[in-house]
């Protein structure tokens, strides 16, 4: 039998979809009106779902405090209240890194997240979803199922 255990957590946090080696018509195509200068913002909701053992004695898969910390740490203190083309180096614009940016885009960002849970996760934990609300009415999500 396998048990997964899913955690919400929430962050505010701004981005701009725009691609600094295109013009503003190709931005504009592409990216619609989120490609408005300076950006805008989301309250996201960050649903993270582990799998792993359950202990028989405290009948718990993880200890949540720990889960918690990890994914303050790792996650909700690099991003909340920031703007993330310019807090997270992948989504920054940045000449040195010339095409290799990546749009900080939902997408991205939960692949961004499961980087960065997966390698700080406890030991015999394993991240198994990660599901972020950028509002009501769109979500990305990654699962290893």
């Amino acid at each position: 039998m396998s048990i997964c255990l899913e955690r919400r957590y929430r962050f505010s946090a701004s981005h701009l979809y725009r691609r600094p080696e295109w013009d503003e018509e190709a931005n504009r195509r592409a990216f619609g009106k989120c490609a408005n200068l300076p950006g805008h913002g989301h309250n996201y909701r960050l649903f993270v779902t582990v799998t792993g053992e359950v202990d028989p004695l405290t009948g718990f898969l993880v200890d949540l405090a720990e889960l918690d910390r990890v994914v303050d740490r790792e996650v909700v203190q690099a991003l909340d209240h920031q703007h993330l083309n310019s807090a997270v180096e992948e989504f920054r614009d940045d000449k040195s890194r010339s095409g290799k940016m990546k749009i900080p885009s939902s997408e991205n960002l939960v692949a961004w997240i499961r980087d960065r849970l997966e390698a700080a996760l406890p030991p015999g934990v394993v991240l198994v979803k990660v599901r972020l609300e950028e509002d009501e009415d769109l979500a990305a999500e990654w699962n290893d199922r």
